[in-house]
C-alpha cells in the first residue's frame, strides 16, 4: 500500500533529516521538556524485591517500548526518593548505559499505574510538555532507525556503551502540531499491530514446520516407509513398535564410542585460511580450525558435557574432535551414518545425561543404547526419502523467514517515514482511534 505525501516541504536544516512538512517545526529535545533530565535511583542488591515498583533497563526492550507495570520488579526507597525518582504517565526513559552498543538511548514511554513507580540508575527520565508533545509519537520517533543510528554514533564506548544528558538534550527532532503527533502515533499503533500479527503468523508457521520436520524424521527412522509393514514391539519405551523385519540392537555390537582429544587454545584458529586447516568439532559443532587431525573417516560426534550434551553431528574427514564430544564410530556394513544420526537425534540423548550442575554423557551410556537396525538398503532409502521431504520443509521455512525479514523492514520503514513526515497519514485514522491511543494505559 502506498501513502500520500504532504503538499509542501521545507529543508529541516539538518542534513540527515532532510525535508520536513512545511508546517512542522524542528527543534532540540530540550525545548520540549517541562523539567530537566534526571538520572535514576541507585540501589544495592539487598534493596530489591519489596517496596515500590521499579522501571529498570531491561523493561525498555520489551513490549514494543511500553512499560508493563505488572511485570516490574520492586525496590525499597524513602518517601523523598519516591518523589525525586517518580514515574508519571507520558514520561520517557532513555537507556544511558548498555552492555550492547545497539541498546544505547532506546526509549520507553510510561502509561498509567495505580501504584508508585520509580526508575533506576541506568535510565534517564525526560518529562515532555504535555501541552505540545505526544509521548507515544516521541517514542516512535526516537526509536526509529534514523534516530537510533544517530544516537548510537554519538555514544561513548568503553567497557559499557554510555550516552550523556547533553547529547540527548541537543538531539534535533521534527515537531508536528500535537494533534498531528497524536494522529501519527495512532496510525503507527494500528499498522504495527497488523504487521506484528503477520510476523507472529510466520513465526508460528516456522515452529509448525520445525515440529513437522522432526515428526517426519522420527517416524521414518523408527517406523520405516511402508505403512503396511507388519510391526513388532521393540521393548523400548521411546521406540515403540518397529517393522517386524528390523533388528533392534545395542550400539556396542557395531560401534565404538570414546571421548575426543584435548586441544590447547593456541592450536585453534577462529577461521579457516590458506593453510588448509581442518574443523575443530566440540559438543555444539564447529568451534574453530586446526592443523591437527584425529578423524580420518566419517564418524558421529556426540556432545559429551554441558546443557546441550547429546547433540549429534556427522563429521567427515579430516577433522579434530575435542574432549567435549564423544567419537561414535559405527561399522559401515551395519549402519548408514546419516540414518544412525537421525535415529540418535530422535532418541534425544540428552535424556540419559547425568542430572547434575554439569550434565555428562559417557561413551558406555551411548554404546548401551538399543536402536532400530533396518537392512542397509532400507536405511539408504529412508535417508534419500528424508533428504527430499526435509528439503521441501526447509524451503517453506526459508520462505517464512524471508517473509519475516520483509515485514520487519516494512515496519521499520513505515515508522521512519511517518515520524519524519515523508508520508501524510492524516485522515487515515479516525478521531475515535486517536483518542483511544492517547488515553489507553500501558
Amino acid at each position: 500500500m502506498s501513502f500520500p505525501r504532504y503538499e509542501s516541504y521545507k529543508y529541516s536544516g539538518v542534513e540527515w533529516l532532510g525535508a520536513v512538512p512545511r508546517h512542522w517545526e524542528v527543534c532540540a529535545l530540550r525545548r520540549l521538556l517541562s523539567v530537566p533530565l534526571a538520572n535514576g535511583i541507585f540501589k544495592k542488591k539487598d534493596d530489591f524485591g519489596d517496596g515500590v515498583l521499579l522501571v529498570n533497563v531491561f523493561d525498555v526492550y520489551q513490549n514494543d517500548f511500553k512499560i508493563k507495570f505488572e511485570q516490574l520488579d520492586r525496590v525499597k526507597c524513602s518517601s523523598d526518593e519516591a518523589i525525586t525518582y517518580q514515574v508519571l504517565p507520558e514520561d520517557l526513559f532513555f537507556v544511558r548505559s548498555s552492555l550492547k552498543q545497539e541498546g544505547i538511548a532506546a526509549v520507553v514511554v510510561a502509561g498509567i499505574s495505580a501504584e508508585e513507580v520509580v526508575f533506576e540508575c541506568h535510565l534517564i527520565r525526560a518529562r515532555p510538555k504535555q501541552s505540545t508533545v505526544n509521548s507515544r509519537y516521541c517514542s516512535y520517533l526516537l526509536n526509529s532507525s534514523i534516530y537510533r543510528a544517530k544516537m548510537i554514533a554519538k555514544a561513548k564506548i568503553t567497557t559499557m556503551t554510555t550516552i550523556d544528558q547533553e547529547t540527548i538534550l541537543s538531539t534535533i527532532l521534527p515537531q508536528p502540531p500535537k494533534e498531528e503527533q497524536q494522529t501519527i502515533a495512532a496510525f503507527l499503533d494500528r499498522e504495527t499491530v497488523k504487521i506484528d500479527a503477520l510476523i507472529a503468523e510466520q513465526q508460528r508457521l516456522i515452529e509448525l514446520l520445525k515440529e513437522k520436520r522432526q515428526s517426519v524424521i522420527s517416524h521414518a527412522v523408527t517406523k520405516g516407509l511402508n505403512p503396511n509393514a507388519p510391526m513388532k514391539d521393540s521393548g523400548i519405551e521411546w521406540l515403540g513398535e518397529v517393522p517386524k523385519h528390523w533388528g533392534v540392537v545395542p550400539l556396542r555390537w557395531f560401534a565404538s564410542c570414546a571421548s575426543g582429544n584435548g586441544i590447547s587454545i593456541e592450536q585453534v584458529e577462529t577461521e579457516a585460511d590458506t593453510k588448509q586447516l581442518v574443523p575443530v568439532i566440540g559438543g555444539n559443532g564447529v568451534m574453530g580450525y586446526t592443523n591437527l587431525v584425529n578423524v580420518k573417516h566419517s564418524i558421529l560426534a556426540v556432545g559429551r558435557v554441558g546443557a546441550l550434551c547429546g547433540n549429534v553431528h556427522i563429521v567427515n574427514p579430516p577433522a579434530w574432535v575435542t574432549d567435549n564430544a564423544l567419537i561414535l564410530d559405527a561399522a559401515p556394513n551395519a549402519f548408514d551414518l546419516t540414518y544412525l544420526a537421525s535415529v540418535l537425534r530422535s532418541r534425544n540423548l540428552n535424556d540419559i545425561a547425568s542430572k547434575t550442575a554439569q550434565p555428562l554423557i559417557t561413551g558406555t551410556q551411548v554404546r548401551d543404547q538399543r536402536v532400530p537396525q533396518p537392512p542397509l538398503e532400507e536405511q539408504s532409502a529412508i535417508v534419500n526419502f528424508l533428504d527430499r521431504e526435509t528439503a521441501k520443509l526447509d524451503t517453506l521455512t526459508t520462505e517464512a523467514k524471508t517473509a519475516i525479514t520483509l515485514l520487519q523492514e516494512r515496519r521499520t520503514a513505515l515508522i521512519s517515514a511517518a515520524v519524519t513526515g515523508k508520508i501524510d497519514v492524516r485522515g487515515l485514522v479516525s478521531a475515535k482511534t486517536e483518542v483511544q491511543a492517547e488515553t489507553v494505559p500501558c
